[in-house]
């Protein structure tokens, strides 16, 4: 089963719900100083916000690219939150899932390592995963 089930919709929220990660950047000096500079003269309140301004920038200009890949790749767009509960639905349904997500896929804390790995047989995620240690480790043969 493509992470879909029956009679059942895992949440799946847009971006932008208030979850960042953070990512380390190396800049050259030119760059950064020019940064600074924009930030100086007030065009961006500070470096973080003119470079979140800039990657929003380009992934603007490559919507129609990401919308095309995720609608051919069948992949969740935003935020996945698989509770207990999901995962009871698929087992009782005997089914199993392949989690496919761009952007966070989460694994809520009473989900217990058994249940994960009867229910979960893969786990694709291009940004962040979230499970409890324990469920990590159960899955660990199943991430990608």
């Amino acid at each position: 089963m493509d992470g879909a089930m029956p009679g059942t919709d895992i949440e799946v929220r847009p971006r932008g719900g208030g979850e960042t990660e953070k990512l380390t950047v190396n800049l050259g000096v030119v760059d950064l100083g020019q940064i600074d500079l924009l930030v100086q003269e007030g065009f961006y309140s500070n470096r973080t916000d003119m470079i979140r301004t800039a990657v929003r920038n380009q992934l603007a200009a490559h919507s129609d690219a990401l919308r095309q890949t995720v609608a051919r790749r069948a992949l969740h767009l935003g935020l996945q939150h698989i509770s207990r509960a999901d995962l009871e639905r698929v087992a009782a349904a005997g089914e199993t899932l392949h989690i496919q997500a761009v952007g966070l896929a989460r694994i809520a804390d009473d989900v217990t390592p058994e249940l994960a790995r009867a229910t979960i047989q893969s786990i694709t995620v291009l940004g962040a995963f979230q499970a409890s240690p324990a469920v990590r480790a159960a899955l660990a043969d199943r991430i990608h």
